[in-house]
């Protein structure tokens, strides 16, 4: 038997391995979420409780860390009530930023921001959840995409000859949005040829975009639904440019400040990944974040692979269908 686990609501049932690796619509939620091997899910659960014990063990031998969380006083404008988390700019307003901004000051390192890149009024977050949803499926037309843009040619051509009927409208549904969001300046679909033509916007914003920048949308919005469904207070941003006291800099992808005083912050990758590790590892020692607080997104990475490099190195390793339920163990885990 395979296992069902919705990351939005918590719901699990065991399904017939028929569904495995297959997005399967919650039968309390509705949300679609992927089913997983048993044993590999339960290769995930065993190897955060490991983390988890080692951090609490971190902590009972040394309680005066003058890094242990804080309580945090956050704006009650910070619990989304009433707003559209796919429109908004309530994380590019000064009661957001401020807060995050505070936290890097106690520890002597300079954060730049930039509102701009939390700011949800455009369509980047729409376009980025359903590709980050369907990610095995649709990470092919950006993929291409992105290699022809990069070549400096404006035209793509998307060979759908091998994709079954399904899955060929759900690549064509996503060209069709990627035209009305003007992500694409056309979309045309030749039946004949068995092919879709795509032509390019070149403004560096899209290029960014289909570049990578997609991947910390996806995850954006997704923190944003996570602290709206769940109703609690938490400050968060995208892109921030830091600065230690022995001069380097870094661009963190992501940072989220829960109430309690939880840190999180998540790099996202995909395709190669390995060579950033140790830049990794020193990154989150001059942070003074725990393991678990400090996440790799590496979008396409089996669970598996996450749950292995957890247990080798002093990170979190987690791919798209494993982030958020990562993201409420820490939050539930640290109160």
């Amino acid at each position: 038997m395979a296992i069902f686990r919705c990351n939005e609501c918590g719901h699990v049932r065991e399904v017939g391995n028929n569904y495995l690796g297959n997005p399967v619509k919650c039968p309390k939620c509705k949300r679609v979420a992927h089913v997983h091997d048993t044993t590999t899910f339960v290769k995930a659960i065993v190897g955060k409780l490991l983390v988890q014990k080692k951090e609490l063990e971190e902590l009972r031998s040394n309680q005066d860390t003058p890094l242990a969380k804080t309580h945090v006083d956050l704006s009650e404008d910070l619990i989304f009530d009433g707003v559209d988390v796919n429109n908004t700019n309530v994380l590019a307003q000064e009661s957001n930023l401020s807060v995050i901004a505070n936290w890097f000051d106690q520890r002597q390192i300079e954060a730049e921001f930039n509102p701009d890149a939390a700011d949800t009024t455009g369509f980047f977050d729409e376009v980025a959840l359903r590709l980050g949803d369907d990610f095995e499926l649709l990470s092919g037309v950006t993929k291409q995409i992105k290699y022809i843009q990069n070549k400096g040619y404006a035209n793509a051509k998307l060979d759908v000859s091998k994709h079954s009927q399904q899955d060929l409208a759900k690549v064509q549904a996503f060209c069709s949005e990627l035209y009305d969001y003007s992500f694409v300046a056309k979309n045309f679909h030749n039946k004949k040829t068995k092919a879709i033509h795509l032509t390019l916007q070149t403004a560096p914003k899209i290029r960014d975009f289909f570049n990578g920048y997609w991947m910390e949308w996806y995850v954006l919005i997704k923190l944003m639904q996570f602290i709206d469904n769940n109703k609690i207070a938490a400050a968060c941003t995208r892109s921030v440019n830091v600065k230690f006291k022995a001069g380097n800099a870094n661009e963190l992808d992501l940072f989220m400040l829960s109430a309690d005083g939880v840190p999180l912050c998540i790099e996202c990758k995909t395709g190669e990944f390995r060579h950033d590790i140790d830049k990794y590892l020193s990154l989150r020692k001059q942070l003074g974040i725990r393991q678990s607080q400090f996440v790799i997104c590496v979008f396409g990475l089996s669970d598996e692979q996450a749950i292995g490099m957890t247990s080798m190195y002093d990170l979190t390793f987690v791919n798209e269908r494993t982030l958020m339920g990562h993201v409420e163990s820490v939050l539930k885990y640290s109160n």
